[in-house]
């Protein structure tokens, strides 16, 4: 079954225990994200003079995705891929949760920390990795390690996201950081090089790790 980009991240994002890593807000940021690159490669947004433009309101049958074109179709003012990524990702976590436990790739499962707060985790049934996420995770692995010497577009746009976010430790652990970042920037830099999705690919990697930084700074000054 074909899942959509933002599901992939969320399924990297989360671990075997079914709690996200890290910052929450930075996956809702990345999700957003996800939504937008998803429309660019369907050819239903564009990029013209630093503003995000609906070229073709045409549904491509990603729910989330789908969502997020319409609501920007629906807006009068033409805005920046910072301004649209802050904008859907509110809320952006949860459907993407929901569509994944529908469709039976993770689980919904109350928990409680320490015995006493309560949570919600999303685990995988039976305590196995989805078979998306292996799948994914061994492209990402031969792209960042040179096996795959044309790795698939969508490989290559999680790699930017996962750049963008800063999540190589996160989601290659047992990798250099430094050089899977260096390999992650230049995965992205050679495919996009000169095109058009290329150019709103760079513009929303820049508007995330703006906001992420914003985050951390926000986060470090208030404790």
């Amino acid at each position: 079954m074909t899942i959509s980009l933002a599901e992939e991240l969320v399924l990297l994002a989360y671990d075997d225990e079914g709690a996200a890593s890290g910052t929450s807000t930075w996956l809702d940021y990345g999700i957003a994200g996800a939504h937008l690159v998803e429309l660019a490669l369907a050819e239903r947004i564009a990029l013209t003079d630093g503003r995000v433009d609906v070229v073709d309101a045409t549904p491509t049958g990603s729910p989330r995705a789908d969502a997020a074109l319409a609501t920007i179709a629906a807006d009068a003012k033409r805005r920046k891929p910072d301004d649209w990524i802050y904008r859907l990702s509110k809320k952006a976590r949860q459907p993407v949760l929901d569509e994944l436990v529908g469709a039976g790739i993770l689980e919904r499962r109350a928990d409680r920390v320490m015995r006493i707060f309560p949570v919600t985790r999303y685990p995988a049934p039976h305590g196995v990795e989805p078979v998306a996420e292996t799948e994914r995770r061994a492209l990402l692995r031969a792209a960042i390690d040179g096996s795959d010497t044309a790795p698939d577009t969508r490989t290559l746009v999680l790699c930017t996201l996962i750049a963008a976010l800063d999540w190589e430790k996160r989601v290659f652990p047992d990798l250099p950081r430094k050089e899977t970042k260096k390999r992650l920037k230049e995965l992205g830099e050679s495919h996009w090089a000169g095109s058009a999705v290329g150019r709103l690919i760079k513009d929303l990697q820049a508007a995330i790790m703006m906001t992420t930084v914003t985050i951390a700074v926000a986060a470090t000054a208030g404790s």
